[in-house]
């Protein structure tokens, strides 16, 4: 038996039989079920939208006085943070037998971050207050590490094959609302926020996080029977640890790890965004260079993508993911040709319409990958499987995720156009990739 086989073996021994339909006492509770995960999940993307380390936390930043170099380290900590544990921590994880109180510790953990950040903000300035920060937002990374592993479990559990894609699509558009909301409200304000307003901020995104919490604990999660785990605690901890399951997995399991790799491939929608917008700043189009307009962008693709395509990854996640990574490439190939070919004058209406549309069209791709590939890590296993093929697609994600970082960064050095031109080509080969997954979708 490969390492693999007693890895599912040990973890999967009381799923066997959930393949196909959800317990009838599960199946009773899914209209329930399904309003409380839409609820958690549009108050928890509402959350994010507030502590953004791509807009909201800069500008935070700069109003405070906080030396450049550490604005840099923002996006990392944030996207890394929440992905690198998650291989360790799922031993962890799976030994809780209701996993939404792990979603609720993550949210509270989420919660008490943020609003150290809101008063770091009201409260200190310059250095000291970018290190506090930078703390708390490691402590939200982690945080939102134990929502991620637990989720897409709690999910499974609960909703049947069909319907977990418009879960996630309708919570996707509940959070473009409040994009949109938050982006009007800071183009109203105009550039100069003052520390006050952010940390209002902040303040709001600390209750939309305890909101969180509330919401998911009324969630009815089928209870295990002790009985039916025979394994003791030397036989849970027996075995190969954490890191060499990783590797054992992404090494015997050919699904998973095709999977792997075509979603480091999709990066090309997700890496893609502020390159667009430094091309925009570069070109001169003065419109452009108030965050705000991206928030509202941003806002209205996932307003018009999230009901839109979790539908289509409930027929199809995997040809989701394969359409939304060729389609970005397409984007960014015709807008590096655009502005390569054609002589822009930066303050043109022209110029505002060509920078904005394709960063509209990137989001809103990006919004379908996205939901598609959290719908096929779903539906391609169950039980503690599920947990685990997320938490490790996720610590993976986190490596690829700073080593692609780096190299596209790297290649900017030599021109914005150049990063794009490395991106779209990631997206090509995702697609290529992508032909090779099995289809897992309820047909």
């Amino acid at each position: 038996m490969t390492t693999t086989e007693r890895i599912h073996a040990r973890l999967l021994r009381r799923d066997l039989e959930a393949e196909a339909e959800l317990p009838e006492a599960v199946r009773r509770e899914v209209p329930r079920n399904a309003l409380r995960l839409v609820g958690a999940n549009a108050l928890q993307s509402s959350g994010d939208q507030t502590v953004n380390a791509s807009t909201v936390l800069p500008w935070l930043f700069h109003a405070i006085g906080v030396p450049p170099v550490l604005t840099g380290a923002l996006v990392p900590i944030r996207e890394s943070g929440s992905m690198l544990p998650q291989a360790f921590l799922t031993p962890f994880v799976v030994r809780v037998r209701q996993r939404k109180y792990v979603f609720v510790t993550g949210a509270l953990v989420q919660a008490a971050s943020v609003a150290t950040m809101a008063a770091s903000a009201a409260l200190l300035d310059g250095l000291v207050a970018g290190v506090v920060i930078l703390v708390a937002l490691a402590v939200f990374s982690l945080g939102r590490c134990l929502c991620s592993i637990s989720s897409k479990d709690v999910q499974g559990r609960t909703m049947p094959k069909g319907e977990r894609g418009q879960i996630n699509g309708l919570a996707t558009t509940a959070s473009g609302v409040v994009a949109i909301t938050l982006g009007l409200a800071v183009r109203a304000l105009g550039e100069d926020l003052d520390a006050g307003v952010l940390a209002a901020v902040l303040g709001l995104g600390a209750v939309l996080w305890a909101l969180v919490a509330v919401v998911y604990v009324g969630v009815r999660e089928p209870v295990e029977d002790p009985g039916d785990d025979s394994r003791s605690t030397d036989e849970r901890d027996d075995g190969p640890g954490w890191f060499a399951e990783t590797l054992a997995l992404l090494r015997e399991d050919g699904d998973f790890r095709r999977f792997v790799t075509v979603r480091g491939f999709l990066l090309v929608s997700s890496l893609s965004p502020p390159f667009i917008v430094t091309m925009a700043v570069q070109a001169g189009a003065p419109a452009l260079t108030g965050l705000g307009g991206f928030i509202i962008a941003s806002g209205v693709a996932a307003l018009l993508g999230g009901r839109l395509f979790g539908r289509m990854a409930d027929r199809s996640s995997k040809r989701l993911m394969t359409i939304g990574a060729a389609l970005a490439s397409v984007v960014l190939a015709a807008l590096v040709l655009t502005t390569t070919l054609l002589d822009l004058d930066g303050g043109s209406l022209a110029t505002y319409a060509i920078f904005v549309s394709s960063y509209f069209l990137v989001t809103m791709l990006h919004t379908g990958v996205r939901v598609g590939r959290k719908t096929y890590v779903v539906d391609m296993a169950e039980g503690d499987r599920r947990t685990t093929y997320v938490a490790v697609s996720n610590s993976a994600m986190g490596v690829i995720l700073l080593v692609v970082g780096a190299v596209s960064s790297a290649i900017a050095g030599f021109g914005v156009e150049w990063a794009l031109v490395f991106l779209a080509a990631l997206g090509v080969l995702g697609v290529l990739a992508s032909l090779r997954l099995p289809e897992v979708s309820r047909r």
